[in-house]
């Protein structure tokens, strides 16, 4: 695969795995990748903790699926996120950012405009959706075969001071470098993130893969080989819109946005 097609391909994976183990070859490829990044004066802050058991795998499973239910249950969520949500394909031309749900089952579609109201949280706790997605996510977690820990030295990771952004941003390059890798390899990977929406439970989620006091648990990803066809899940969204070259880049200084490039680049 040619390196221009795997950025434009990229993408989270929202469904499900197949359940066939990760082979070693492949797991050793994305960790070679994950340290060839950049780090400032070649400190490789990144650490990592590859987990492919089936009993832990379940136990952070169920503290992602059960902050999920909570998060979206008492509120939190949606009030944190709601400038990303889209629920029209033309809000989401308009914007070109954010997650457009453009699966829902029929009872939940003509609600979507008041789901950042107090009536519209009332009515998805009715209808048990914050359990439906927190089960949905359980079991998508529980049935990737699997889970990649990211952490980071705490001795390049400090808080406040600069080695910390530098620390940050080498491993968010190492990252790229294992996503864009699985799709050589015929995989998906997705953030495991509703674990660090509820308070305590990340420090579960620590505790369940030992993490030492001198590293700092960032991340929690899944991953695992793609089924031929691939089911959305009930509750689904997609992101393949990106803003236009005009709305992100200046010429010259903040003050002229680029013009000219919006059409898209023909690929080789």
């Amino acid at each position: 695969m040619q390196l221009l097609d795997a950025i434009r391909r990229r993408k989270t994976t929202n469904g499900a795995f197949l359940p066939d183990p990760v082979s070693e070859e492949h797991q050793r490829l994305l960790m070679e990748v994950a340290g060839r990044a950049p780090s400032q004066l070649n400190s490789q802050p990144w650490r990592f903790v590859i987990v492919d058991d089936a009993e832990t795998i379940g136990t952070i499973a169920s503290t992602s699926g059960e902050s999920m239910t909570e998060a979206m249950s008492n509120g939190t969520f949606f009030e944190r996120y709601k400038p990303y949500f889209r629920f029209s394909a033309a809000e989401m031309e308009r914007r070109r950012d954010g997650m457009l749900f453009d699966k829902l089952p029929a009872p939940l579609r003509p609600f979507t405009g008041q789901v950042f109201t107090p009536r519209g949280q009332a009515l998805m706790n009715a209808m048990r959706v914050p359990h439906m997605l927190g089960e949905e996510n359980r079991k998508l977690v529980a049935g990737s075969p699997l889970l990649l820990g990211v952490m980071l030295d705490r001795a390049e990771y400090r808080p406040g001071e600069l080695s910390s952004f530098y620390s940050v941003f080498s491993m968010g390059a190492a990252m790229e470098n294992v996503w864009l890798t699985t799709l050589e390899v015929g995989m998906g990977i997705q953030f495991v993130s509703f674990p660090m929406e509820v308070p305590g439970n990340w420090a579960r989620i620590e505790e369940v893969l030992q993490v030492p006091d001198d590293l700092e648990l960032m991340a929690v990803y899944r991953l695992g080989y793609l089924p031929p066809d691939q089911r959305r899940p009930a509750i689904d969204w997609s992101s393949h819109q990106r803003k236009l070259p005009s709305q992100y880049v200046f010429r010259g200084t903040c003050a002229t946005p680029q013009s000219g490039w919006d059409e898209p680049l023909c690929a080789e």
